[in-house]
């Protein structure tokens, strides 16, 4: 059965920001094939990268009242108090914060950490440093997403672009309600994404622990 389960997972469907970059390699495979074998190999190479990169699996949330999940796969690189992006306007508070890194072989799709209504969408140009350095938080291109809770408490999810990530896509605007688990964006070919819990929520996940966005619990929110 997990033989099955990773066959699956890696054989899911295209996530649709993909779709102008597999068709594009189709056409090199169909432009090599009239004018040379070795853009047709290029093309294909190019094809199997792109569905295998954009590649959208299911998810199961957990489905329990007050857990918190991951907003992306990938590698946990910094778990530590920090103020989230001003833009947000959420204060100057400290929060804990969980940065997850994601290479170009996890699963790019984002996902929203918990139910509720997001109340502000902030994009902000920046640079194109490597995600997993801690800096890239502050310096890096990003889009960053406040979520208001049931109680009133807000969390913030950011996509940070990486070192060769160049489009951050994020489906969502001002007003949205959303679930747990929910789709929301991508950012493509290598990234990172920075979730910032309620104050007084601390995280239960580890530095170097692997994310399942959708899925694993990274927080339990207090009742």
């Amino acid at each position: 059965m997990p033989l099955i389960e990773d066959i699956g997972h890696v054989l899911a469907p295209p996530h649709q920001a993909g779709r102008p970059f597999i068709l594009g390699g189709l056409v090199a495979v169909m432009l090599g094939l009239a004018l040379g074998p070795w853009l047709a190999w290029l093309g294909l190479l190019f094809t199997l990268f792109c569905l295998f990169f954009f590649r959208d699996p299911e998810r199961v949330p957990p489905g329990r009242v007050g857990a918190v999940v991951a907003p992306a796969d990938g590698r946990v690189t910094s778990i530590a108090p920090a103020v989230p992006p001003a833009e947000l306007g959420l204060g100057a508070m400290p929060r804990w914060r969980v940065s997850t890194f994601l290479s170009v072989l996890n699963v790019h799709v984002n996902r929203a950490p918990a139910d509720g209504i997001i109340t502000r969408i902030a994009y902000r140009h920046g640079s194109f440093l490597n995600a997993s350095l801690d800096k890239a938080s502050e310096e890096n291109e990003r889009n960053a997403i406040a979520l208001r809770l049931s109680d009133g408490r807000e969390i913030a999810v950011v996509q940070i672009a990486g070192l060769i990530a160049r489009r951050i896509v994020c489906t969502l605007r001002e007003g949205d309600s959303v679930q747990a688990g929910e789709r929301f964006g991508i950012i493509r070919f290598g990234s990172r994404t920075d979730l910032y819990l309620p104050e007084g929520v601390r995280p239960l996940v580890a530095v170097g622990q692997t994310m399942i966005g959708g899925e694993t619990v990274i927080a339990e929110l207090a009742t």
